[in-house]
Formats: structure tokens, sequence, C-alpha cells
């Protein structure tokens, strides 16, 4: 009984038959290895991400809202640019 070569053709295997599963191969392992990076990323709920982001905008001065902070001393605000005379100016 003769045996039947899967993707030959009259017993002569097709290569681009051959090239194409193997890419289809190459793509598929390459899938699955970027979803178990992704399976073992750490994760936290979408709740406790949002109760950071609360208390890290609750506990940290944005100097560029006076209107929720006050007013700021110039000396606190890095913003501000230096008083010294050590500016340069453009003519």
């Amino acid at each position: 009984m003769a045996s039947i070569v899967p993707g030959s053709v009259g017993g002569v295997r097709d290569k681009t038959k051959g090239s194409s599963l193997e890419l289809r191969l190459k793509r598929v392992r390459d899938l699955c290895s970027r979803l178990e990076a992704d399976l073992v990323r750490p994760r936290i709920r979408t709740s406790e991400a949002c109760q950071s982001i609360i208390q890290y905008t609750k506990n940290t001065k944005d100097f560029t809202l006076p209107s929720v902070w006050g007013s700021i001393d110039k000396r606190e605000d890095p913003y501000n640019p230096p008083s010294e005379g050590g500016c340069c100016s453009v003519m």
C-alpha cells in the first residue's frame, strides 16, 4: 500500500504550500509567546487603580492648577523662571 504525503502532488511535495504552512506555524508560535508574556504581566483590579490615581491627585500638588491648590510661593514653583540675572536674552 502506498503512503500519502500531506501537501504532496504525485509524491512530490509542493514547496509553496509547505512554506505557507511553516509561516502559519511561525505566526501561531509568535502569538503564543506574546500571549504567555501577557499572562505573566502583573495586574491589579480597576478599582485599585482608580483609588491609586485618586490618592495621587489628592496628595500631589500640581503647580499648573492654581485654582485648585491656591497661589504658590515662587520659590516652590518648579516652572517659575529664575529671577536672578543669570539668564540670557535673545536679541
